[in-house]
C-alpha cells in the first residue's frame, strides 16, 4: 500500500504478481496465443506459467470453444495436453462454416457430390457434411456427413472420409485407431490448407501411426501448402485473399511418385498389404477434392441481402443461392451449382448496379408489381390457403430495389424490351427477401439455409 502523505487521500497499488494465481490465470485466459507469448517474456515465472501450466491452457480452450461449441475435455479421450489442444483447435477453427467445391468430384457411392459443404463442431470432433437441396419439393435440405476430424489420446490427427455417411463416432472408436479396418468405406485422408480459404482433401498414403514422423504434417495436424497463382476466376467472390493454384499434372505426378515410395526400414509390408486389399476391393484411389470458403454467408446491417439462401424455383424444385456485394458497388446473385458444369460460375441469376434500397411508401405501380404476383412455395404450403402469401399480403415488404438480369451483362448494347431484363427485389420485415422479373408473374422468396451456426430444415439421407 502506498500513501501520498494526506490522511484523506490514500491510494493502493498492486502489481499483477500480487494477485492470486487463479485470478492471474483467469485474466490471462482472455489473451490469444501471440499476446500470451509477449506476456511470457516479462519474467521467468510467467514464462513457466504460460508454457507449462495446464490450468491456463484449459481456461483458454474453455473460454474460446468450451462454452457453446465443443467439449474440450473429450478431445483425445481427455488424455492430451490442453496446450496441444489449443493449437490444434485454433487450426481447425478456420474450417467451421460453408465451403464450395471447385472442380470435379465423383462423390460418394450413394450420392453425387454436392457443391456445398458445411463444417461444424461436434463433442470431440469436427464434422464435414455435404449439403444439397432435397427432391421433396419442400425447403428441407439433405445433410450427409462425409468427413470426420478428431484426435487420438496420443495427440495424433485422425481424419476419415466416410463414403456412405453412416459412421457414428465414439471416443473409444477414435482412440482405438482402428477406424481404417472398421469399414471398407472409411478412407484416411489428409486435409491440406492452401492459404486460409482453400482446402484440399486427398487420400492419405501413410498410416496414422506414422503421421507424426511425416515432414509434411507437423504434429499430425493440417498440412499447410503455399502456392502462387490463383484459383479459377469464378471463385473470387467467395473468398478473401489469393488462394493457391491447383497443382498442374506434372507436379501432381511428381508428388504422387514420392508420396507412394516405400522408405527403407519403414512399414512397407503394411502399406503393400493395404494396397493389395484396396486392389481386391476394386476401388481406385480417390481424386483430390478442392474447396473454397464462402466467407460472407450471412446478412449484415450494411449488406442485408448478402449470404446463402434457398428458394423454390420456377420448376418448383429447391435451389441454393449466393448473394454477394461486389467491388464495383453492385449486388450479384448466383445459383450454387456443380462447378464442373461449363460456364455456370458466369451466369448470375440477377445483378444490380445499385445497392440503395427504396423505403416505403411505394408508388401505385410498384404496389401493383408486387401484389399482382404469385409467390412460389412448396406444394404443401401452397395448398394451405392461409399460408399462400396471398395477393393482399400488405405490410410484408419493408424496402425495395430495382435490378437487372444477366442479359445486359452477356449481350452488352443489345436492344431488349426492358420488361425482359428488369426486375425487383423486395426485402421483407423478417430480414429475408424475394425477387422477380417483370417478364414473369411470380416471386421467388428466399429463406435462410443456416442460423446461428446450425443448418435449418435438415433431413436424413435415405438410400431407398
Amino acid at each position: 500500500m502506498a500513501s501520498n502523505g494526506n490522511d484523506g487521500d490514500i491510494k493502493s497499488s498492486f502489481s499483477f504478481s500480487d494477485f492470486p494465481e487463479d485470478v492471474q490465470i483467469c485474466i490471462l485466459s482472455f489473451l490469444d496465443q501471440s499476446e500470451l507469448g509477449t506476456f511470457a517474456s516479462t519474467s521467468k515465472r510467467f514464462l513457466s506459467l504460460c508454457l507449462h501450466d495446464q490450468r491456463l491452457w484449459f481456461s483458454m480452450c474453455d473460454r474460446r470453444w468450451g462454452r457453446s461449441k465443443t467439449l474440450i475435455n473429450k478431445w483425445g479421450n481427455g488424455k492430451i495436453s490442453y496446450k496441444l489442444l489449443y493449437k490444434t483447435l485454433l487450426e481447425y477453427e478456420n474450417l467451421i462454416g460453408f465451403w464450395r467445391r471447385c472442380g470435379t468430384s465423383a462423390g460418394t457411392a450413394v450420392q453425387p457430390s454436392s457443391p456445398l459443404v458445411f463444417f461444424e463442431w461436434g463433442p470431440f470432433y469436427i464434422t464435414g457434411s455435404r449439403v444439397s437441396p432435397s427432391k421433396t419439393g419442400t425447403y428441407e435440405v439433405i445433410k450427409l456427413p462425409f468427413l470426420w476430424i478428431s484426435l487420438t489420446s496420443k495427440g495424433e490427427s485422425i481424419n476419415y472420409l466416410d463414403r456412405e455417411g453412416k459412421l457414428e463416432l465414439s471416443e473409444n472408436l477414435v482412440d482405438s485407431g482402428e477406424l481404417s479396418v472398421l469399414d471398407n468405406d472409411l478412407i484416411p485422408v489428409n486435409v491440406s490448407f492452401m492459404g486460409k480459404c482453400h482446402v484440399v482433401l486427398e487420400e492419405s498414403v501413410i498410416s496414422i501411426g506414422n503421421s507424426l514422423n511425416s515432414s509434411s504434417s507437423p504434429n499430425g495436424r493440417f498440412i499447410k501448402v503455399h502456392s502462387s497463382g490463383n484459383v479459377r476466376g469464378e471463385e473470387y467472390e467467395d473468398v478473401s485473399g489469393s488462394p493457391g493454384s491447383l497443382p498442374d499434372r506434372l507436379m501432381s505426378e511428381i508428388y504422387q511418385h514420392f508420396a507412394n515410395r516405400t522408405s527403407p526400414g519403414g512399414n512397407g509390408s503394411s502399406r503393400r498389404q493395404r494396397r493389395r486389399e484396396k486392389e481386391k476391393q476394386g476401388r481406385r484411389k480417390l481424386e483430390p477434392e478442392h474447396f473454397v470458403k464462402i466467407v460472407n454467408c450471412s446478412p449484415t446491417p450494411a449488406r442485408p441481402l448478402q449470404g446463402l439462401w434457398k428458394g423454390i424455383g420456377d420448376d418448383m424444385s429447391l435451389e441454393f443461392y449466393l448473394t454477394s456485394y461486389d467491388d464495383i458497388g453492385g449486388i450479384a446473385c448466383r445459383r450454387i451449382e456443380d462447378s464442373s458444369r461449363p460456364f455456370n460460375g458466369y451466369n448470375p441469376v440477377f445483378w444490380t448496379s445499385s445497392t440503395t434500397l427504396i423505403e416505403p411508401p411505394f408508388s401505385a405501380e410498384e404496389e401493383y408489381e408486387y401484389h399482382s404476383r404469385v409467390h412460389l412455395r412448396p406444394p404443401a404450403e401452397a395448398d394451405d390457403c392461409h399460408d399462400h402469401l396471398q395477393r393482399s399480403d400488405h405490410g410484408a415488404v419493408s424496402r425495395m430495389l430495382h435490378m437487372t438480369s444477366s442479359y445486359d451483362l452477356v449481350i452488352p448494347g443489345t436492344t431488349i424490351n426492358p420488361r425482359q431484363v428488369e426486375g425487383r427485389i423486395w426485402q421483407y420485415r423478417n430480414g429475408t427477401y424475394g425477387f422477380g422479373f417483370l417478364r414473369n408473374n411470380y416471386v421467388i422468396d428466399l429463406k435462410h439455409i443456416a442460423q446461428d451456426g446450425h443448418l435449418l430444415d435438415t433431413m436424413e439421407f435415405s438410400n431407398d
